[in-house]
């Protein structure tokens, strides 16, 4: 591969992870990728003697990493505020997040009754996150919606749910949590938080995780 091409292509790739960064919902992502991005914009400028493209890469880079480090010592506050099945909030919560939810939930659709319980999960007090499940079987509950809007979606929520507040739940006699496998990327999110996949008797794949 001749010289002047192997710099094109750098360029080219620089250029695509900064465009890239900008279609990320998480900021994390966003930060990581754009670091990436003018790392490689920084190092073009540098090969091919454009030193102002290179300068300003590299205070992208400084930025970058200053706030990633930032969000890495960030003391953040979760809570579970519980809510009723039937809130008025939470109506309007849905039909706002409706489309985003079905991407990753298609089958998600909120039938009050029984015995369902409806959590949003607060992040510094910003409304990030929401849980909808039944009980069933005495100490099992069946999750109907496990959803995070847009750039929360960081496992943060997740553990601080499923791991943090596992001693809550149990207190609430909720020992096992059953979750639809969804769309392939909450089949992802599951098995990374701890769900293990299992076929019931009448087929149905669930992913369970024990308290």
């Amino acid at each position: 591969m001749n010289t002047p091409l192997l710099y094109e292509i750098i360029g080219y790739a620089a250029s695509i992870l900064v465009a890239v960064s900008l279609m990320m919902s998480s900021i994390l992502k966003l930060r990581l990728i754009n670091l990436v991005g003018a790392l490689f914009f920084t190092a073009y400028g540098l090969l091919i003697g454009a030193y102002p493209v290179a300068a300003v890469n590299f205070f992208i880079v400084l930025i970058d990493l200053y706030y990633l480090n930032q969000m890495r010592s960030a003391r953040e506050f979760f809570r579970l505020l519980e809510v009723s099945p039937s809130s008025e909030y939470l109506r309007y919560f849905l039909n706002y997040y409706r489309q985003d939810i079905l991407k990753f939930q298609p089958g998600f659709a909120l039938e009050p009754g029984g015995q369902h319980l409806a959590f949003f999960v607060l992040r510094n007090l910003i409304p990030a996150g929401l849980i909808i499940g039944e009980l069933r079987d005495g100490d099992c509950l069946y999750v109907e919606l496990d959803y995070a809007i847009p750039g929360y979606r960081d496992f943060k929520m997740a553990r601080f749910v499923f791991h943090d507040q596992a001693a809550a739940l149990r207190a609430r006699g909720i020992h096992k949590i059953y979750s639809p496998p969804g769309a392939p990327a909450h089949t992802r999110y599951l098995e990374h938080i701890g769900f293990v996949r299992e076929v019931t008797p009448a087929g149905q794949i669930l992913y369970r995780l024990t308290l």
